[in-house]
């Protein structure tokens, strides 16, 4: 194939990426992964799309390419691609305007001035270039990590990092637990959640990414009585590492966010925690990204993309007819209580995986019932998945829960008189 027609099928590539970034599409079934790998990578990364564009542009522009017409009807694909591109950017850069009033509606308009003076230095409000245009760089000066501890006798799904702050901190570092996600099914405690950790690890709280049992090997509740093991591992053990076990704010996405959420609601419940039964499994509030909430979808939400028999024949290896109760032990909707902890539910409007009107019905029903906050941002264009890596989008949304965590840390010192 000549330059001319490798620059033509690029553009055209480019232009689909573009596309499905932009536009919310979900109920076109077999097509949903394809459709979100391009959304995700493009829409995340917008502006790395188009430097390498215009550089490859500018590079067969000098070769005198563009004689050819094949390059010349590429280039005017590539351009509208460009403008696609740029607009996603500028719509990334807006991400604050949804996270700063989300914080301000559920913590009050001057929530900042809640927190210490003393912590007012680590809060954010402004993203670093240098940080997000390398996406995959994640490790940060002044964390020391510790890797492979075994939770419980699971073996290598058993495990668990740390990442520990070099600095001290007086009265102990507040811990952050990360759920990886993956369908219950696949991930990795190294693979999710670094941008967030290295960023709170820097600023003084102790992280722990931990590894669960996955179906379709284990079925449901294997996979929160883990986490539920992994909080417990914590209560007992994390001052070894100078951390505060009385304050755990957990976190996750996707499944990672279904499984925080389940793990904030249901505190202490005895049948998911198997010979620690008396062990307080209680945390002090949760961050869930774009979580599942709701196994039944009793709101008919995703009529004809059901995940109903993914999760049947997989995880919960049992029909919903068969066993209804499990089906519904299961959903954070589910689970809804006065006495929740504070809650910041994340979610993308363009998520083709996990829906927002799930987000929605999660976070109406909650901001109902909970006597805490409850702060919902809902992302315009964000795609399942979008804080694995560092963005624009992401850095400026580990910024708000980096806000929103060191807010609900100072409320709860208030209340122990601290």
């Amino acid at each position: 194939m000549s330059l001319a027609g490798i620059y033509f099928f690029l553009a055209l590539l480019s232009v689909f990426c573009t596309f499905t970034a932009i536009v919310q599409a979900r109920r076109i079934y077999w097509l949903v992964p394809v459709y979100f790998f391009s959304a995700w990578l493009c829409g995340e990364l917008a502006l790395i799309h188009l430097l390498w564009q215009v550089s490859l542009t500018s590079l067969l522009a000098f070769q005198g390419v563009f004689t050819d017409p094949l390059a010349q009807t590429g280039l005017g694909f590539f351009a509208m691609s460009w403008l696609g591109l740029v607009y996603l950017h500028c719509q990334s850069m807006d991400t604050p305007n949804q996270l700063r009033p989300a914080l301000r509606r559920a913590l009050g308009d001057d929530y900042r001035s809640d927190i210490p003076t003393e912590r007012q230095h680590v809060l954010c409000d402004d993203i670093v270039t240098r940080q997000w245009i390398k996406p995959f760089h994640f490790k940060r000066p002044g964390v020391r990590q510790h890797n492979h501890i075994a939770y419980s006798d699971g073996g290598k799904r058993n495990l668990l990092d740390i990442y520990q702050p070099l600095e001290p901190r007086e009265g102990g570092f507040p811990v952050l637990l990360q759920v990886h996600g993956g369908a219950w099914m696949i991930g990795e405690k190294e693979q999710q959640g670094k941008p967030l950790m290295y960023h709170m690890a820097q600023r003084g709280w102790l992280c722990v990414a931990i590894n669960y049992r996955l179906s379709p090997k284990a079925a449901f509740p294997a996979h929160i009585i883990d986490v539920k093991k992994a909080i417990a591992w914590i209560k007992e053990h994390i001052e070894d590492y100078g951390g505060n076990p009385d304050y755990i704010a957990i976190t996750g996405g996707s499944a990672g966010g279904h499984l925080s959420a389940l793990a904030a609601l249901t505190p202490n419940r005895a049948e998911w925690q198997p010979g620690f039964e008396e062990t307080d499994t209680t945390v002090q509030a949760a961050v869930p990204f774009y979580g599942v909430f709701d196994f039944l979808d009793r709101n008919g939400i995703r009529p004809g993309m059901s995940m109903e028999d993914m999760l049947a024949d997989r995880v919960m290896q049992c029909k919903r007819a068969e066993n209804p109760e499990l089906w519904d032990a299961g959903s954070p909707l589910s689970h809804i209580r006065e006495d929740a902890p504070p809650m910041f539910v994340i979610q993308g409007t363009h998520d083709s995986l996990v829906w927002v009107e799930e987000a929605r019905s999660f976070v109406s029903a909650l901001q109902e019932k909970s006597q805490q906050p409850v702060a919902y941002a809902e992302l315009p264009g964000a795609q399942h998945a979008f804080e694995i890596f560092h963005s624009v989008r992401t850095d400026h949304t580990v910024n708000a829960v980096g806000q929103f965590l060191e807010w609900t840390h100072a409320q709860w010192l208030r209340e122990q008189g601290a």
